[in-house]
């Protein structure tokens, strides 16, 4: 896939995928590190980026079958916005904790009852934070069956929400990033074996 090769290059020449010993937000220890929120600097990258994830959207989905986009902040919610730009798609997002002011909602935007969203969000890990999300966003009664992120780490997101009913989708997996730039003798082996015995795990 052209896309996957262009985009995983682009990562890697940019230091927006990063190979070492990396501690993550959630305290586990990483090969690799992926920081997406570098992509919006890049204005063609993150266009062409986000003109994709539209285009796997229509495909897999059909922009008709749901009501809105839904995000996480922050990370997502970037990636997120400029989609509902593009789509012209109303877009809500859920807090990670209610603000303890005002109307001490967790999720912010337009909603009503039995509307379907579709959830956006940059890298997922083990799914934490989108799990959260979509049981804030039931708790509203609103209805969610696909969520797509940019990159997948595989390491339990998917298994985490399928368990809530919820299809994750991504445009690439750090699989595929690894292959390609291990193809194009952009990283050694021994990267390679790391990251494939971190997702094993």
């Amino acid at each position: 896939m052209e896309f996957v090769k262009e985009f995983a290059t682009f990562l890697h020449q940019n230091g927006i995928i990063k190979f070492g010993e990396f501690t993550l937000a959630s305290g586990k220890k990483s090969s690799y590190y992926v920081d997406l929120r570098l992509v919006p600097s890049y204005p063609h990258e993150f266009r062409k980026m986000v003109k994709y994830l539209e285009n796997d959207i229509a495909q897999n989905i059909g922009l008709d079958e749901f009501d809105s986009i839904v995000s996480v902040p922050t990370g997502g919610l970037v990636i997120a916005s400029a989609l509902a730009m593009e789509t012209v798609k109303p877009l809500i997002y859920v807090r990670s904790k209610p603000k303890d002011y005002g109307t001490s909602k967790s999720v912010e935007g337009k909603i009503y009852d039995g509307m379907k969203v579709v959830m956006i969000d940059d890298v997922a890990t083990t799914g934490g934070s989108v799990v959260n999300a979509i049981q804030s966003l039931k708790e509203v009664n609103i209805t969610i069956k696909d969520a797509y992120v940019i990159v997948d780490r595989m390491e339990g997101a998917s298994e985490a929400l399928t368990e809530l009913g919820v299809k994750m989708h991504s445009i690439l997996n750090i699989l595929e990033i690894t292959e390609s730039l291990y193809e194009q003798n952009l990283i050694d082996q021994n990267i390679l074996e790391k990251v494939k015995k971190q997702i094993s795990k």
